[in-house]
């Protein structure tokens, strides 16, 4: 898959509330293309889980 699959995939499974395989595929993402979108999607669901669950979430 391309980095812009994965960060599609990613975006979906983030409407679908899967967290962990939303940052997955951002994760891929940012490994095929550093300068992917996919990165800042990945800090900024990251923020968002550490603001409101800090305990269910462990980077």
């Amino acid at each position: 898959m391309t980095a812009e699959e994965y960060y599609q995939q990613g975006n979906e499974y983030r409407r679908q509330g899967d967290w962990q395989h939303a940052i997955n595929c951002y994760m891929e993402a940012t490994a095929i293309d550093p300068h992917s979108p996919a990165r800042e999607a990945q800090k900024m669901l990251e923020d968002i889980l550490n603001f409101y669950n800090k305990d269910a979430y462990n980077p």
